[in-house]
């Protein structure tokens, strides 16, 4: 680590890999296997965090192996086009029919960065609507926090990002009917897109409310605005058609990311055919990317796509996660200690709060503190958590039932030390 800190800002190439949120220093990775990681020391780890989503099926799945190993002996970048982006495109569109056509990019910032250029081409319009703790990539234009008030001005969430270039978001509370129909009553006829995670992943999970979700796609169509899903997280993790399918809703839009990559760099926005056509070469919308379509990437995605179609996938997915979640909300109740569980499928957070987390604010309140001792409690005991409060754990095909017997016992263990430290206080 101090050596990495000579060279890389924090020491890490993203900022929650640093343990600042929760203290400590960070392992140092050097391969994983289905369910585990191993550090440079040699510990192992039950990989809780999966690199953040896309590992679905675990660390290097036999068939993902296979189809990387094969692609590697084929090439690794042709700057043309391939069969397999065909492939890849075609099996997505058969899982999630909302997507008639698609361009693969490199990443979910420049998926969703992509998507809402094309929604204010295709609209005419600037004004773009998010919500408080949906995290859509680190582009100027979605780096927005909001202001006091309803669809206030938006200032700039980072250093560096110009306030013009937000000027066009408006940032509303998550979960918040009143608020979204009174942004549309103010300036319905100015948005160009919502933009939202159906089931956000970056302030922990959080669920969307009974008809959030359908309230937004009645309001966009009823005023000309597009509707965009941000599935980067939870496309093809929820299941076989993602969020949209799991949830009844359909967006005009769907970015998408990790799942499809198989644990490669990859990225990719798609939806109605008249809109994706106004893309370039066919219109006038400019986007492009040297590797864009990587061959790699997108034969690791395949794989992965296809090993999903397998009968008992996502059923045997749930299953572990809502054995999980009692298993969290058992072993709080038993030392007294107030504790929150959201979950979808194979994705949860839990929250050392009083009361069910709904939105942002609800996040923010729960106790993170807490939290960091927890995770130290669980890393200690070879469990690698997510290093925040503020993200999702994950699940995969690969976890089995000890696994989660000994997740659980850390996860006691910690309670313990955290009603300790209680006490004393």
């Amino acid at each position: 680590m101090e050596r990495a800190r000579e060279l890389l800002p924090g020491g890490v190439s993203s900022p929650v890999r640093s343990f600042r949120a929760v203290g400590g220093t960070p392992p140092f990775f050097s391969r994983g296997q289905g369910p585990h990681l191993f550090d440079l020391d040699g510990n192992r780890y039950l990989d809780m965090v999966l690199a953040y989503g896309p590992l679905i099926l675990g660390h290097r799945h036999p068939e993902v192996v296979r189809a990387l190993t094969e692609q590697l002996e084929r090439g690794t970048a042709f700057g043309g086009p391939t069969e397999a982006e065909v492939e890849l495109a075609s099996e997505i569109r058969r899982r999630m029919p909302s997507v008639e056509m698609l361009r693969l990019v490199n990443s979910g910032t420049e998926a969703t960065m992509s998507a809402v250029r094309l929604a204010r081409a295709a609209t005419g319009r600037e004004l773009l609507l998010k919500f408080e703790g949906c995290y859509h990539g680190h582009s100027d234009a979605l780096l927005a926090q909001a202001g006091s008030g309803l669809a206030t001005l938006s200032l700039p969430g980072s250093p560096g990002v110009p306030r013009g270039t937000v000027a066009d978001t408006l940032v509303l509370p998550y979960n918040r009917p009143e608020a979204v129909e009174a942004a549309f009553r103010q300036a319905g006829e100015r948005i160009a897109a919502v933009v939202v995670e159906p089931v956000p992943g970056n302030m922990g999970v959080v669920l969307p409310g009974d008809g959030f979700l359908q309230l937004l796609r009645q309001l966009t169509s009823r005023h000309g605005s597009l509707l965009i899903f941000d599935e980067v997280i939870t496309g093809f993790r929820l299941g076989a058609g993602g969020a949209q399918a799991l949830l009844g809703v359909t967006p005009d839009l769907t970015c998408l990311g990790k799942v499809i990559g198989g644990g490669l760099p990859v990225g990719a926005f798609g939806g109605r055919r008249d809109l994706m056509s106004q893309l370039a070469p066919e219109g006038p919308v400019y986007q492009a990317g040297t590797l864009s379509g990587n061959p790699l990437a997108v034969a690791a995605g395949l794989a992965t796509l296809r090993a999903l179609s397998a009968d008992g996938v996502y059923p045997g997915l749930e299953r572990l996660g809502a054995e999980l979640e009692r298993g969290l909300t058992a072993a709080a109740a038993e030392r007294g200690l107030p504790l929150q569980v959201n979950r979808v499928g194979s994705m949860l957070t839990f929250y050392l709060a009083e009361t069910p987390v709904r939105d942002l604010p609800g996040s923010r309140a729960s106790d993170h503190r807490g939290f960091s001792l927890l995770h130290r409690a669980l890393l200690s005991r070879g469990v690698f958590w997510p290093p925040s409060g503020y993200e999702s754990a994950f699940l995969s095909s690969s976890h089995r039932e000890e696994d989660l017997e000994l997740l659980l016992e850390a996860f006691g263990a910690g309670l313990g030390e955290l009603a300790e430290s209680r006490g004393r206080a």
